[in-house]
């Protein structure tokens, strides 16, 4: 038997409906920020990610799957979307447009890590890409939106963290100054740490090992290393949060780990999830567009991981499925009357099924009973003789007699309605 690959999960049918809320949900939230759909490809030019995210980060240096194509060119399957979305809004001119950009996508991502609890090697993100305007209102507004879909979602114990990394020109004062701060603690580091203090030392202050946030709990904080337009900057997104009753924590230690990321960073963790606890997350990127090629471009956006959000969802916040009527075709002539009816009764709009093994109606009806069909439409060889079906309540038990000449818009009107 070949089993599936390890961090490689089937969504099965029995959890389809808790993931199309959500999928629904993102694409109404959205579409009421004024943001639309965009379908990137599953896969990009290897360049395109070592230089958006970063060549010296965890994903380029040891988690992405890369591959060779058969002309030699390297590919990689896409680890996040902003570097395609960024791609795309280049390569197709959309910075052309009088409007700003306003994106978003769902779709799998994939990186080669450790899987455990919410986080696979193939995993799905919802994310959002706003290009275009560098205002602090639209920050809050890309805040807004993800407060508000996680909260249209009922998630428990939830908590938005603010950071701010400054213009691109504070990052290299700050990263000396930190630099020259950790080669005081490079003992008290883990080794991936040391490593990290020459190439990205940013990334250390993001570190979950214990000894590693004890030993930089007292770490210069980048706030007070950066411009008073960027202070400015984040003061303003702050109070365009307040003004909309968006409740967020500031943590000076939120750096997060792509090289695009520039001025406000943020995070929403959850105190559900254990150490691995975001679930959404991003920044603006005013850089990025340029270094892929274009021209300057001012530009944020967030992913948010629909694994752990599928994990959180309360279950009484999930849909039953729709009332369903399972059609019980049985003997020769029940058969045959069925299987049109079966059929016009779905162009009607009627969510219909039938098992075509059963040939009993005892059968039928414990297959309709094991699908949690709201009423079963009995049709048997004395029913087609007479052009009538019963149509049977699977929770009353109560049954009553339908001429086939009326069936479809009667029973589409009952259980429709429903």
């Amino acid at each position: 038997m070949i089993k599936g690959i390890k961090g490689v999960k089937d969504i099965l049918p029995d959890q389809i409906d808790r993931w199309l809320l959500i999928e629904n949900s993102a694409r109404r939230y959205a579409r009421l920020y004024g943001f639309r759909e965009i379908r990137l490809p599953i896969f990009e030019v290897t360049d395109l990610f070592a230089r958006s995210i970063g060549a010296t980060t965890d994903i380029v240096e040891k988690e992405m799957y890369t591959f060779a194509d058969r002309d030699g060119t390297s590919l990689t399957l896409r680890p996040e979307g902003t570097a395609g979305a960024v791609r795309s809004y280049i390569e197709h001119n959309l910075g052309a447009s009088p409007l700003p950009q306003k994106l978003f996508y769902l779709g799998p991502m994939f990186r080669h890590e450790r899987p455990q609890a919410g986080r696979l090697r193939q995993f799905h993100q919802f994310g959002v890409e706003l290009l275009g305007v560098a205002a602090p209102e639209a920050d809050a507004e890309v805040l807004s939106l993800l407060w508000r879909f996680f909260h249209a979602l009922s998630l428990p114990g939830l908590t938005l963290e603010l950071n701010t990394l400054g213009e691109t020109e504070d990052r290299p004062r700050y990263k000396k100054v930190l630099r020259d701060f950790l080669e005081t603690k490079k003992s008290a580091i883990c080794a991936n740490c040391q490593r990290r203090l020459e190439t990205n030392p940013l990334r250390v202050l993001d570190c979950k090992v214990p000894g590693c946030r004890e030993a930089t709990a007292d770490a210069p904080s980048i706030i007070d290393h950066i411009s008073p337009r960027a202070r400015e900057h984040f003061e303003e997104v702050k109070a365009g949060l307040s003004a909309v009753n968006i409740p967020f924590s500031l943590n000076p230690r939120l750096v997060r780990g792509l090289d695009y990321y520039t001025s406000t960073t943020f995070e929403v963790t959850c105190t559900h999830l254990g150490a691995q606890n975001a679930v959404g997350a991003g920044g603006r990127y005013d850089g990025l567009v340029e270094v892929l090629g274009g021209g300057p471009t001012p530009a944020i956006g967030f992913a948010v991981g629909l694994e752990r959000i599928a994990l959180l969802l309360p279950g009484d916040l999930v849909p039953q499925p729709s009332p369903s009527l399972y059609v019980a075709g049985f003997g020769r002539d029940g058969t045959r009357a069925a299987y049109p009816l079966l059929d016009s009764l779905r162009q009607a709009g009627v969510e219909a099924t039938c098992d075509y093994r059963s040939t009993t109606l005892k059968a039928h009806l414990r297959q309709a009973d094991r699908l949690h069909c709201s009423h079963t439409l009995i049709i048997g060889d004395d029913e087609a003789t007479k052009g009538m079906a019963i149509l049977r309540n699977m929770v009353s038990k109560v049954q009553e007699e339908i001429p086939f000449s009326s069936l479809v818009n009667d029973v589409a009107a009952r259980l429709l309605k429903v």
